[in-house]
């Protein structure tokens, strides 16, 4: 017979159905131990534990924990050169995960397994120290309480424990149990990784030779990363967030909008937006709350309060980035706080570089627009953070001289050696504080305001729509790919110059060089038609409408020097008071530190304003006793007016450098 294609694809069919009901029948009917004991032949292929083979590997890692005189063990990850001997310790304590910072690629070779943050790669290999990163304690593998920037033991901390001591019982472990080691320890790190540095300077163990704060949280409150002159950080809400409600930072932040202005907005107040993600379960967001002004909390924890009453006996380099986005305020307080206890001028050493907040240990030959000729990063890293790092550590290294300041100077683009700050000359400069006036039309001038000119110039602030602190949409903060938040002190102000509720002054092109050297003081008579006001001064570099080689600058407003002062506390920073309304008032604040030549055929300019959006909270401009908790009926329009008259005249004080005469 012969059968259709079909005929034998459907007999097929229906055996293969038949055969596999027939089993499934079978199967059922069999005992269920019969059924166990044919799995149980499939062991698992995961080992109880994995022994890495490394033998081939240039480093050795050891993991430790170490003990705490409390009885608590801090995880440890120690990397060393294979045939290490006498070598010194570099030594980082985070709360960012060690494991992660050694992890950053699996490899046999030592350099590419530091490359990332808080690591100077080339200067760690190269020169063969040992790296040891450790967690704080209450952080991924650490055991213990985290509590943020834990303060000394004292009345903020009743317990025998701190930052300072868990860094002297950790040296004193590594240089009795690291037989590969001379004895000789160096800390640094950047940002939090910075503040560590601090603590350890006090009560120094005698092992610590020399210290590296990079970028490091100083003062929460007057200008790093929480306050800055009273007005509140809001956009550091999910770091707050991520970094205390668990361990290992497993809980992520949660948005919801693309653009961050709309998410500050909605919520209305910062304290508003916190208790929306339940963030009253963090203590650390409960002490900010309660301490919006600059108390005795605030007070008793700033790290260049309590290093100025400390004597100074580890060399220390002090580094700082002149458009740090997160924490401008620390290093130059620092510096100026550390300066009289360095005696004989020989353990005090300080950098400024052109980098936004850590950006000295990557490539930093640009940073947004700008372009600086050639990778500072990687200058300061070999010419200057090296033979720093010997000359103190390494057994018989040649004892290299590294100026007292390296100061990069920003529109020349060069590295000055210097012997002091601040003093912008090699051979020395005098530093003349020096009125720029804001005056009648929108000028800027170095010639005091007139008997005829206008009294004052005026706009108004809306806090229904504050002015944005860079161009829309905002993004997060963050270091991913993507992410701008890095470059946003170095954004172009255009945006800015031509808004309503923006004051902008400018100068007449300059025919000479002005160069400025150290803190800018804004010097503001102003009022309001409110009972309360921010203000926000920036000074600005405005190139020429064209700019040979490089088009894309022509025109461009550069910060050089911009914060924010939050009016309540022109007075006192810890007891804050409403303001008189239409009262014209003095309102004088610092800006941040500039080493900066504003060069033949530039403009100055000078923007004033009311609100920096949502990077601070926005002020209510009605006096409320906490902004934190401000309702939507509290946030009303004001007029604001600053003055320049004859005998009421605005200005900013400019550190003016100028080359002495021989």
């Amino acid at each position: 017979m012969i059968c259709s294609v079909s005929n034998i694809r459907a007999w097929v069919r229906f055996l293969a159905t038949a055969t596999f009901g027939v089993l499934l029948s079978i199967s059922a009917q069999l005992p269920i131990a019969a059924q166990k004991n044919d799995n149980s032949t499939l062991p698992g292929e995961t080992p109880a534990h994995f022994q890495p083979v490394t033998r081939d590997f240039d480093f050795e890692r050891r993991d430790v924990m170490i003990l705490m005189r409390d009885g608590v063990k801090l995880h440890t990850v120690i990397l060393i050169p294979r045939g290490a001997k006498n070598a010194p310790i570099l030594l980082t304590r985070t709360p960012y995960n060690a494991d992660e910072l050694v992890s950053h690629r699996a490899s046999s070779h030592l350099g590419p397994v530091l490359w990332g943050y808080d690591n100077a790669t080339e200067v760690i290999v190269e020169d063969g120290y040992i790296r040891v990163l450790q967690d704080v304690r209450g952080k991924y593998n650490s055991e213990g309480d985290y509590v943020m920037t834990r303060p000394l033991h004292g009345p903020l901390n009743p317990s025998p424990v701190d930052h300072s001591t868990d860094t002297y019982d950790t040296i004193d472990w590594l240089v009795k149990n690291i037989p590969e080691t001379n004895g000789k320890v160096g800390i640094l790190g950047i940002s939090y990784d910075g503040f560590t540095p601090l603590m350890a300077l006090v009560n120094p163990h005698p092992a610590l030779k020399v210290a590296v704060p990079m970028n490091p949280m100083v003062d929460g409150w007057m200008g790093d990363d929480w306050f800055h002159n009273g007005a509140f950080r809001q956009q550091n809400l999910p770091y707050i967030y991520e970094q205390e409600a668990t361990q290992k930072n497993e809980e992520k932040w949660w948005s919801g909008v693309h653009d961050d202005y709309d998410l500050y907005m909605r919520a209305g107040s910062a304290g508003e937006l916190g208790r929306e993600h339940g963030m009253e379960q963090l203590g650390f967001w409960k002490k900010l709350i309660e301490h919006p002004s600059y108390d005795s909390w605030w007070q008793q924890q700033a790290m260049d309060k309590i290093l100025a009453a400390q004597p100074l006996k580890v060399p220390t380099m002090v580094v700082d980035s002149l458009w740090d986005q997160e924490d401008i305020y620390g290093a130059p307080a620092l510096y100026k706080a550390l300066k009289p206890k360095d005696t004989a001028n020989d353990k005090l050493f300080l950098v400024l570089g052109p980098w936004h907040h850590g950006q000295e240990i990557e490539d930093a030959g640009t940073l947004g627009a700008l372009h600086f000729n050639s990778d500072t990063g990687l200058y300061f890293r070999q010419e200057i953070l090296r033979p720093f790092l010997a000359r103190y550590l390494k057994d018989g290294a040649p004892q290299s001289e590294v100026a007292p300041v390296n100061a990069f100077e920003t529109g020349t683009n060069r590295w000055l050696k210097l012997s002091s700050w601040p003093s912008g000359c090699p051979s020395g400069c005098t530093v003349k504080p020096t009125p720029l006036y804001l005056a009648a039309g929108l000028r800027l001038s170095f010639a005091a305001p007139g008997k005829d000119d206008t009294a004052y110039d005026e706009y108004v602030s809306n806090p229904a729509k504050p002015v944005p602190f860079r161009a829309r949409p905002i993004q997060p903060v963050g270091y991913s790919d993507g992410m701008t938040w890095a470059e946003w002190l170095v954004d172009d102000q255009r945006e800015a110059s031509g808004r309503p509720d923006v004051l902008t002054f400018i100068s007449d092109e300059l025919k000479e060089p002005l160069k400025i050297s150290g803190q800018p003081i804004a010097n503001l008579i102003a009022s309001t038609t409110g009972t309360d006001s921010d203000w926000v001064v920036k000074l600005i570099d405005v190139y020429p409408d064209e700019v040979a080689g490089q088009p894309a600058m022509g025109g461009y407003e550069l910060m050089v020097a911009a914060d924010i002062f939050r009016g309540r506390y022109r007075e006192s920073f810890e007891n804050p008071k409403s303001i008189p309304r239409d009262t014209p008032l003095v309102y004088r604040f610092a800006l941040p530190t500039a080493n900066h030549v504003f060069l033949p055929g530039h403009k100055v300019m000078v923007q004033v304003q009311s609100s920096w959006f949502p990077l601070y909270d926005r002020n209510p401009q009605t006096f409320v006793p906490n902004i934190f908790w401000a309702k939507p009926d509290d946030y009303r329009k004001a007029t604001q007016r600053v003055y320049h008259t004859p005998t009421q005249f605005s200005f900013i004080e400019l550190p003016v450098a100028t080359a002495k005469e021989k």
